[in-house]
């Protein structure tokens, strides 16, 4: 499944540069946010959604991207390192916290981990590669409550799966941004987790070496737009 997204991913991408679109690779949390921008770009532009960190493997395999948005700094350093992007063109430009989330019609819990019953399971995006579920493990860590839930993990491939697992009822609770949660009527913030517990969730982007001038003037204009504090997004 993962390896045909890729595919997809690939050759839309290609589709793109057919017809002269600029080509933006962007963690799945910005969907909303970043399709409203994009209608306010001069140039045509072709998003790609998914994990941060399947976004930067397919940049390292050659899928043609000529912008890169993260949710976390590691992969947007891992594309560094691979002298992927144009020198001088990475800026952080958002930032999001972590919440707990629980079905609508659910009630809301003064203690969301200490409500799930023995049998019951947390959604997370993939904690051993997904930022969002890397974020929410450190504060599982910070909390100590990590050990006993690690086998009790519904991993999902990226923070929409995750935020999904919730709105369709099949997981009782989950730690998602809180853009995620604005976004999904089908779900409600049982509390937010403290910032102090995790990394700073930061978004890097940057343009990819070899981009044309317009992935230079869309990345300058993601700190500009108002678009995103709309959406809930932070200034870092």
């Amino acid at each position: 499944m993962i390896r045909l997204a890729a595919l997809v991913m690939l050759v839309c991408a290609q589709a793109a540069i057919a017809q002269d679109r600029l080509v933006v690779f962007a963690a799945a949390s910005l969907k909303e946010a970043l399709d409203e921008y994009n209608t306010t770009f001069g140039t045509p532009v072709r998003a790609a959604y998914a994990a941060s960190s399947a976004l930067a493997r397919q940049i390292e395999a050659g899928a043609p991207a000529q912008v890169f948005i993260s949710a976390d700094e590691e992969w947007m350093d891992y594309v560094e390192r691979k002298s992927l992007l144009q020198p001088g063109t990475r800026r952080d430009v958002f930032a999001n916290r972590l919440v707990w989330v629980v079905p609508a019609g659910r009630g809301t819990p003064a203690d969301p981990l200490g409500a799930l019953g023995p049998r019951d399971r947390l959604a997370l995006a993939d904690p051993q590669h997904v930022p969002a579920g890397k974020y929410a493990r450190a504060a599982l860590e910070k909390m100590g409550a990590w050990p006993g839930m690690a086998g009790r993990i519904a991993a999902a491939e990226n923070v929409r799966g995750a935020l999904a697992l919730v709105a369709r009822g099949e997981c009782p609770l989950g730690v998602v941004y809180e853009t995620d949660a604005r976004a999904e009527p089908k779900v409600r913030i049982a509390g937010r987790i403290d910032p102090g517990l995790h990394p700073r969730i930061v978004y890097p982007a940057a343009a990819i070496r070899g981009a044309p001038p317009a992935a230079l003037r869309y990345v300058a204009g993601l700190s500009r737009s108002p678009v995103f504090e709309k959406h809930g997004f932070a200034r870092p």
